[in-house]
């Protein structure tokens, strides 16, 4: 392949990668609370970093570099995701306020308070009242 054509490819993988990581800058600064913060950096800034470092195969297309590089993009993958969601655990557990826009609290009443882990079986907050349910009252499960 012609220098001119390699050099345009990698301009463009490492400008996808640098805008994939501008949306993530500008996630961190227009989302409304920690979590979808969380959310937008994680995701995009992982992608636009694992483009640069595409781009950086691409230009130096040698085996050892190659090698390196594909290493960090896998260590990305598998330590960028358990990051955030190990922090917005403890997040949660800490009390962080979710925005008021939110509709639904998915992990509400699925921890255990004491021990933090979860359990597939609702647990009402000790503040709230459930009410009684009696043979039809029931939901439909299918």
């Amino acid at each position: 392949m012609p220098a001119l054509v390699v050099q345009w490819i990698v301009a463009l993988v490492m400008l996808v990668g640098a805008f994939f990581i501008l949306l993530a800058s500008i996630g961190l600064l227009r989302m409304p609370d920690l979590f979808l913060r969380m959310s937008a950096t994680s995701k995009a800034g992982t992608l636009g970093a694992g483009l640069l470092l595409v781009g950086t195969i691409v230009h130096f297309w040698d085996f050892s570099i190659t090698t390196r590089t594909v290493a960090t993009i896998i260590f990305l993958l598998l330590t960028s995701p358990v990051a955030a969601h190990l922090i917005a655990r403890a997040a949660y557990f800490d009390g962080v306020p979710l925005w008021e826009g939110t509709r639904r609290d998915d992990l509400r009443g699925h921890y255990h308070t004491s021990t933090h882990t979860l359990d597939s079986v609702v647990r009402p907050a000790p503040d709230t009242e459930i009410p009684e349910m009696e043979g039809d009252d029931f939901p439909e499960e299918g």
